[in-house]
């Protein structure tokens, strides 16, 4: 399996918050403007200024989260599969991301289409799906901080890990060998 180098790590982390960050920043534009358009802000403005956000912002940064999300999670220790709140983060923002892609960004273009002709009912539709996302995105930055919940298998033995060559290796086996002598 492919592992990045320490520097390469913290580059796409730093990416990955960076992505996770503007996102987030993004729906809590999109929801600004959702709140201003149902206190009655000019739907002439609000509506196409968030569709311009939700179809050259938001949902390429939330793709852009997607996928520095997974590279990271393959192609660092944490893995995918190893541990519950990386996989139950994973699941939200997959989640996310089909919303976003498949219901809001039409949605939302549909909205600046309609302009002032929008029902109470339609306002809404920029005020709960990223007041709910951005709900969904401090959740997932939280299992970031916190890291609850554990393994999602016991790691294998040592006696069992591949031989890689590392200091680390080396020590362990060596450790190991010394309690049974």
């Amino acid at each position: 399996m492919i592992r990045l180098s320490p520097a390469g790590r913290k580059a796409l982390l730093t990416l990955h918050l960076v992505t996770s960050l503007g996102w987030l920043g993004a729906d809590l534009v999109l929801l600004t403007l959702g709140v201003a358009g149902l206190r009655g802000a000019d739907p002439q403005v609000v509506y196409p200024a968030a569709g311009l956000l939700v179809t050259w912002l938001f949902a390429p940064l939330s793709v852009l989260v997607w996928v520095v999300g997974l590279a990271s999670a393959l192609l660092t220790p944490w893995g995918l599969l190893r541990w519950r709140w990386v996989l139950v983060k994973f699941a939200i923002t997959t989640a996310m991301l089909g919303l976003v892609l498949l219901a809001l960004s039409p949605t939302v273009r549909r909205l600046g289409e309609l302009g002032p002709d929008l029902t109470t009912r339609d306002r809404l539709d920029l005020v709960i799906p990223p007041a709910v996302s951005s709900t969904l995105l401090i959740i997932t930055t939280v299992l970031s901080t916190y890291k609850p919940w554990g393994r999602l298998r016991p790691a294998a033995p040592a006696s069992r890990r591949p031989a890689d060559g590392s200091r680390r290796a080396e020590l362990e086996v060596s450790r190991t060998a010394g309690r049974r002598g």
